[in-house]
């Protein structure tokens, strides 16, 4: 009886992957502006109403992949002792991250590449960090003390996100250089003084 939830919640996880890598195979293939809703159910073999219970459109299928990279960030900050030093411990889930979902990994680099600086792609990357700040923040705050914890933690947030999204653009841009030792470099310039 309780293998009934977990089977269906992994058919579940193996639509929505369906889902986002045909997205993500369609948008490279045709370009954002060319893959529709219908194009990408038809791929995965569901039907439109199907997708719509997944994803509310396109971009959010497209960007699947990326939105759980960053849930799993938070889980592995969630994980770490809070007595530690808050960019002590985002570094070390930042560098985890990086480690064990293989971002560097060419295919990768070059979906990013070819999908980079989309405008609806954009917008809704701009849309998904905002929610993983304000969980992020409600996390640090916890760890802060002294005053204007909760401005601290935003601010914290706020610049670990953004040495993220710049050290995979980097990367992007240029990948002879792996990805572990960028991400490495970018936190290691924005750590606080």
């Amino acid at each position: 009886m309780d293998e009934t939830p977990g089977l269906r919640e992994r058919k579940k996880a193996a639509t929505r992957l369906a889902l986002h890598e045909a997205a993500l195979r369609l948008a490279i293939d045709q370009g954002v502006d060319g893959v529709t809703v219908e194009a990408i159910a038809d791929a995965a073999n569901v039907s439109r109403r199907t997708f719509s219970n997944y994803f509310s459109g396109k971009e959010e299928a497209i960007f699947h992949g990326d939105t759980m990279r960053l849930r799993r960030m938070l889980e592995l900050i969630r994980e770490q002792p809070t007595d530690e030093q808050p960019w002590t411990v985002l570094t070390r889930a930042a560098l985890r991250l990086t480690e064990e979902t293989d971002l560097g990994n060419v295919e990768w680099l070059i979906r990013r590449r070819q999908l980079r600086g989309h405008p609806s792609l954009a917008s809704h990357q701009v849309a998904a960090y905002a929610v993983v700040e304000r969980e992020l923040a409600a996390e640090l705050a916890g760890r802060l003390r002294g005053d204007d914890v909760g401005l601290r933690a935003r601010v914290l947030a706020a610049v670990f996100l953004t040495t993220m999204r710049v050290a995979v653009q980097d990367s992007t841009e240029h990948p002879d250089r792996p990805l572990l030792d960028v991400v490495s470099a970018a936190l290691a310039a924005a750590a606080p003084a």
